[in-house]
């Protein structure tokens, strides 16, 4: 375990509820989780909504309950403090909404226009052809090329009703494979509003390197090996 603190303004809300508020957080990376997760002084959170349940503390805010709300981290240094759980409310740094979970200060994401030839396959069909690809470089993954629509083959594909959410990009949509057979579902994914940051990927579409082949100025890339291979195993 490891942690460090934030000069972050954070605060979570439960429904019209603040339940958290500080201006001293802490971020705490446990060994067996490779994303952080916020610690609060006692002081900056609602304890009179907390509610003991074994190890943990429920969250009750009128007639709701969360369980398993909060708990207090073993590690001596963070005396004091409390965990309190993601899906407990919705959460802000300074102004703006995050999701998933707290951004890493120690990790970049940078989306940049090039103007590589990437082609990607699926069991053998070209699905897209592009020059134009933005390219995202995302600390400890593999670049992720974002493709100009008109340079997929979207006959070949559907919109999924999968959403999924992302701290760094934002909230994104999915393409499946309209006769999968033997192919990966929700293969691909875009965001129609990214974060500002990321702002060049807007309505482009990318597709996980883990599960189709990719084949970059000519030369074949291997699939990688990421948190993301199991989906497609």
């Amino acid at each position: 375990m490891r942690w460090e603190p934030s000069e972050r303004w954070v605060r979570g809300r439960h429904g019209d509820v603040t339940i958290v508020d500080s201006r001293a957080p802490v971020l705490v990376w446990d060994d067996d989780r490779p994303v952080p997760r916020y610690a609060f002084p006692d002081a900056d959170v609602r304890l009179d909504l907390l509610h003991p349940s074994g190890p943990h503390f429920d969250l009750v805010v009128g007639d709701e309950r969360v369980v398993r709300a909060a708990w207090r981290h073993a590690d001596p240094e963070l005396a004091g403090h409390l965990v309190v759980a993601w899906k407990a409310a919705r959460w802000y740094e300074e102004e703006e909404e995050i999701f998933i979970h707290p951004r890493d200060p120690h990790k970049r994401v940078d989306a940049i226009a090039s103007s590589r030839h990437v082609v990607v396959a699926i069991g053998g069909t070209v699905v897209a052809d592009t020059h134009a690809p933005v390219l995202v470089f995302e600390t400890s993954l593999p670049i992720r090329y974002y493709i100009p629509p008109a340079d997929v083959r979207l006959d070949l594909f559907e919109r999924s009703d999968l959403r999924t959410g992302c701290p760094y990009k934002g909230t994104a949509a999915y393409w499946t494979l309209r006769e999968p057979g033997d192919g990966p579902r929700d293969v691909a994914w875009y965001y129609d509003e990214p974060l500002p940051a990321v702002g060049a990927i807007q309505g482009l579409i990318a597709f996980y390197n883990e599960a189709v082949d990719l084949t970059v100025d000519g030369r074949p890339l291997p699939r990688p090996q990421t948190p993301f291979s199991s989906i497609f195993a």
